[in-house]
């Protein structure tokens, strides 16, 4: 197995193909966007969806054929069912995912219009995710038979104790 750092350039010298399962790690989150390129003072209503880096990596990747395999940590509630709904609805495995905590991150976006930037806030003190800790994935058998793996550098250091191993870059 081996690390993606740079996607762009493993796409491009064609390292990463449909015959290939590629494992993504990161926090997928609930988005809640200000309709009509409102502000948020300018609304009562969000439209919600799902996202994060690396989960959309991965859809990114099922759209080209690529197998992918989704690791996150989510609640056991209904919301996280929808997300996990909608992550197989993009062609990603879900098979990593693990359930604990008590909420999912959120974010609002307000998106940009005409000169002004986009806004977004981030609430993810506490998350399933933030709230990880080292033995709660059971990384031997993500792996088992992942050719690549993508992650934030910033993910949280459960990932990287598995990389110790002298035979992780084998």
């Amino acid at each position: 197995m081996k690390a993606v750092f740079d996607l762009k350039e493993a796409m491009d010298k064609k390292m990463i193909s449909t015959n290939r399962k590629v494992v993504t790690f990161g926090e997928v989150m609930l988005r809640l966007t200000a309709p009509d390129f409102r502000r948020f003072s300018q609304t009562n209503e969000f439209i919600a969806t799902y996202g994060g880096s690396e989960a959309n990596v991965a859809v990114s990747l099922a759209n080209f054929g690529i197998p992918t395999e989704f690791v996150t940590r989510l609640p056991d509630n209904a919301m996280a069912q929808a997300c996990i709904a909608s992550l197989r609805a993009n062609g990603l495995g879900t098979e990593g995912i693990v359930f604990g905590g008590k909420r999912m991150g959120l974010y609002f976006l307000e998106s940009g219009a005409s000169f002004r930037n986009s806004n977004v806030v981030y609430d993810r003190e506490g998350s399933s995710f933030a709230t990880l800790r080292p033995g709660m994935i059971d990384w031997e058998k993500i792996f088992a038979d992942a050719d690549w793996f993508h992650c934030h550098k910033r993910a949280p250091t459960p990932v990287w104790k598995l990389y110790k191993r002298p035979t992780a870059w084998a």
